[in-house]
């Protein structure tokens, strides 16, 4: 009895914790790149000095962005119940009225 209101099931709990989990790893993953990529530059090389004041406070703003940006848009994906999770009514089917 899943969907508006109703308890989950111990299988769409478990589905839900490891959406949740695979949106914050992922989040952290392209957090962390885009970290690297902007402020990288700035921790290898010397650079001008107000290049090297900005790369890493930009890196961290755009990283901080990316983390929400991502993790919300997995998020948003992840069927919560009605008929997004509704499987077809005849194997092989598409749908119930196929």
């Amino acid at each position: 009895m899943s969907g508006y209101g109703g308890r989950r099931t111990q299988a769409e709990r478990d589905a839900m914790t490891v959406e949740i989990g695979y949106a914050l790893v992922s989040a952290v993953f392209a957090a962390a790149l885009a970290l690297g990529a902007v402020a990288g530059p700035a921790a290898l090389f010397e650079l001008p000095d107000p290049a090297e004041w900005l790369l890493p406070r930009a890196g961290l703003a755009l990283a901080g962005l990316l983390f929400v940006v991502r993790a919300v848009s997995v998020l948003l994906r992840f069927p919560s119940g009605g008929r997004g999770g509704v499987q077809p009514s005849q194997p092989g089917r598409t749908s119930p009225d196929s």
